[in-house]
């Protein structure tokens, strides 16, 4: 009964986070907004932390390095980042929004708002609560 309880737990949030990916993806095809979900989600941390290392940016966005380093060639090429050698160690790079990925950023973080808006739609904000404190057990109870 546990065990299919877990697995029925674990589809449900497979479930919704691709659910609300696919949404944000239809959002962005409609704008005619030439990035993908995972490009935002590297852009935006850049914003709130530039110039990040590679191990960095792949730590705190989940990503793993291989689809990291394809996410920054296509970002780099938009020239919306730009990978600068590390001051000091030329051996290293980091990862830099540029003024266009910057723009990119405020223009669509009030548009992000409103897609999660609709993610949360008819939730409270206790549900909210629940939902972040049962989420961080979860993940905290797989730290190594």
């Amino acid at each position: 009964m546990a065990t299919e309880l877990f697995s029925t737990y674990s589809y449900l949030l497979d479930r919704t986070a691709r659910k609300v990916k696919q949404y944000a993806q239809r959002r962005f095809n409609a704008e005619n907004y030439d990035i993908t979900v995972d490009q935002w989600i590297i852009i935006k941390r850049l914003n709130q932390n530039n110039d990040l290392n590679q191990t960095q940016l792949a730590e705190i966005t989940g990503k793993d390095t291989p689809t990291l380093t394809r996410i920054i060639d296509i970002l780099c090429k938009k020239g919306l980042t730009e990978r600068r050698i590390h001051a000091t160690d030329r051996r290293c790079f980091t990862v830099h929004l540029t003024e266009l990925g910057t723009q990119t950023v405020a223009e669509w973080t009030p548009k992000m708002a409103e897609i999660r808006m609709k993610a949360w739609e008819n939730l409270t904000e206790e549900d909210y609560i629940n939902l972040k404190r049962i989420l961080d057990t979860i993940y905290n109870n797989l730290d190594d």
